[in-house]
């Protein structure tokens, strides 16, 4: 017997859904799902997390409430795919913080911005923090301070990520539907196209029965901005250890232009998330676990402002508190990546590698 109830609601969804096939063509969870009879827990959290909650199919399909069948697939993948990021956590005995996730993220982002501000304080003196340093951070916080500092919590949030995704891969039979290289590369072109967020043509089901390509739109920002912001820190790099060309650098520099398209990405995208997001049906969402999805999302948002105003403002006797807030932000973001809304991208895209790999079979079969 399946251990929790959401498995239990998802196996009786999906036999249910294996019977009917009327919405085989909506997206990649329902082909997937006639490739099985039985439905095994590794199965069910593949499913969903394969699932881009697009909600498409509670609309089309003829058996969703006040059906007695009461089928609401969107909502039980929602909860399950919730659950499973507390089940492949690690270590396993943080996987509680996925239940109080937006307090959580609160309170570690309120420390992290007191600590820096603190810190700057008592590495200089309290009046650097409001001094005109013509842009240089490091005068506040020497460059070796900031890279060892966030570097080891960039190597815990890796280490932390490889071992809760092998757990997972290894859960959900990936190693025996490995997709081969144009499989993986299939898998990277769905997860940059977002293709699955198309919800059978039209969009995502939000505000109301009507598809709209707002949510993908809008995940596209997000997801772009958060790849030119990594860029730029990326460049950035490069530029102090193989060029020994140091910060600050002109407006027109690589590491700037990135940045500045990154911030406007992380300003763009999370607020229309946040936007659609308050106004969707509650029946298609994991209401529990609405804190989550909006702590993640607003620390997104406020990464990308913090980040721009640093710009605008960093010549001027502003920058040491915001560059404080911003670090303070940067931290609580990164803190919390293994244990929040990040991880979806993560396991989303291995069960999109599984699945390419499953068509691929299927196809040689054929």
């Amino acid at each position: 017997m399946l251990a929790t109830e959401n498995l239990r609601e998802a196996d009786r969804l999906m036999t249910i859904c294996n019977a009917c096939r009327y919405c085989e063509g909506l997206c990649a969870v329902f082909p997937a799902m006639e490739m099985r009879r039985t439905f095994a827990a590794g199965d069910l959290n593949y499913l969903a997390n394969l699932c881009h909650q697009c909600g498409a199919c509670y609309p089309d399909c003829q058996y969703s409430p006040p059906h007695e069948f009461a089928v609401n697939v969107p909502g039980a993948m929602a909860k399950l795919r919730n659950e499973s990021y507390a089940v492949y956590a690690w270590p396993g005995f943080l996987s509680g913080v996925f239940e109080r996730n937006g307090v959580l993220v609160t309170l570690v982002t309120a420390l992290s911005v007191a600590g820096f501000i603190l810190g700057f304080v008592a590495w200089s003196d309290p009046h650097a923090l409001f001094a005109g340093n013509a842009g240089d951070f490091y005068k506040l916080m020497p460059h070796n301070a900031m890279v060892w500092l966030f570097g080891l919590v960039a190597l815990y949030c890796i280490l932390a990520f490889i071992m809760s995704l092998r757990a997972f891969w290894r859960d959900i039979g990936g190693p025996q539907s490995a997709a081969g290289v144009s499989g993986f590369f299939q898998a990277v072109g769905d997860t940059l196209h977002l293709t699955y967020l198309h919800g059978g043509g039209g969009g995502c089901t939000s505000e109301n029965e009507g598809p709209s390509p707002a949510r993908r739109i809008f995940h596209h920002f997000t997801f772009y901005g958060f790849l030119f912001c990594f860029a730029a820190t990326s460049l950035a790099t490069i530029y102090h250890y193989v060029f020994g060309w140091h910060a600050p650098y002109a407006l027109v520099s690589g590491p700037v232009i990135l940045g500045t398209i990154g911030g406007i990405g992380l300003l763009v995208g999370p607020l229309g998330l946040l936007m659609l997001q308050a106004k969707r049906d509650p029946v298609l969402t994991d209401t529990a676990h609405r804190g989550m999805n909006v702590a993640f999302v607003l620390m997104l948002f406020l990464t990308g402002v913090t980040g721009l105003l640093l710009l605008v403002l960093r010549d001027t006797a502003a920058m040491g508190m915001l560059l404080a807030i911003h670090l303070g932000f940067v931290l609580g973001l990164f803190l919390s990546l293994p244990y929040g809304k990040f991880v979806h991208g993560l396991y989303r895209f291995l069960a999109l590698v599984k699945y390419a790999g499953e068509r691929r079979h299927a196809a040689f079969i054929e």
